[in-house]
């Protein structure tokens, strides 16, 4: 069976998409079956992967509010992953939704169609924490969240976790923290170093020990189409990826996981 996880913090910005695209392909290089899904309406996991949103067939968007999605017609092969994309469209999913019944679970319904062909399935959570978060949490077994080394950081992860007690609550009581990836750390300055001191502090034995530094060729890496494995194999950005891959794969085996 497939292990699902969100990658999720209502914060934009802190690297979420770049480290669900980049994770997804380490694994892969590890000779893992993964499944990225982009549950983002700006659609940046599907075009980091070289696809056209404007491109998809069928979307994610067509596939949480059919009756009987087709999930398999719309997976999206790329060079490194499976993919399903989202576009625009998914921006108006949230009205959408409201009237419909099971209205969390849409994309669980989805997902529990194909997450047995895969070892990890990869959800990339939007920068909000509405009903399509609550998608998404509620479709996950874990969830991974990505955070900027920078002043405000501790203060939306409370907000997540907020969320996070509310949905275990009510709604899916098996959702557990896959661990909290440090992000943008830049070792030069004291900030950087304080918030990690800060999360270690909060979250013991939940920081992943791979740190992801500010790294100019991450941020490069979409334009191309391409993570960043394929991009720069041998900068610092893609180092961090692949060791926060093995650090995944350890802890998953150890736990008599994928």
């Amino acid at each position: 069976m497939g292990k699902i996880i969100a990658f999720a913090n209502q914060k934009g910005g802190v690297g979420k998409t770049t480290t669900a695209i980049n994770l997804a392909a380490a694994l892969s290089e590890r000779e893992k079956r993964v499944l990225l899904c982009d549950f983002d309406p700006q659609g940046n996991a599907t075009s980091g992967f070289g696809v056209d949103p404007r491109s998809l067939e069928t979307s994610i968007y067509d596939l949480i509010v059919a009756d009987q999605p087709d999930v398999k017609s719309a997976i999206v092969s790329t060079k490194w992953v499976d993919l399903l994309g989202a576009n625009v469209n998914l921006a108006g999913a949230e009205l959408d939704l409201i009237g419909m019944s099971d209205r969390e679970y849409r994309l669980k319904n989805v997902l529990d169609q194909v997450k047995d062909d895969y070892d990890y399935v990869f959800i990339d959570c939007p920068p909000s924490l509405g009903l399509l978060t609550l998608n998404c949490l509620c479709a996950a077994d874990s969830f991974l969240v990505p955070l900027q080394c920078e002043y405000y950081a501790l203060e939306g992860l409370s907000q997540l976790m907020t969320t996070v007690r509310m949905v275990k609550k009510a709604l899916n009581r098996k959702l557990v923290m896959e661990g909290v990836l440090l992000t943008m750390f830049d070792g030069r300055t004291n900030l950087s170093i304080q918030v990690v001191e800060e999360v270690k502090k909060h979250f013991p034995g939940e920081v992943f020990s791979a740190v992801v530094p500010r790294n100019v060729r991450l941020s490069e890496a979409p334009s191309h189409g391409k993570p960043i494995t394929a991009y720069d194999r041998m900068c610092r950005g893609a180092e961090a990826y692949l060791a926060l891959a093995d650090e995944i794969l350890k802890k998953n085996d150890r736990k008599g996981g994928s």
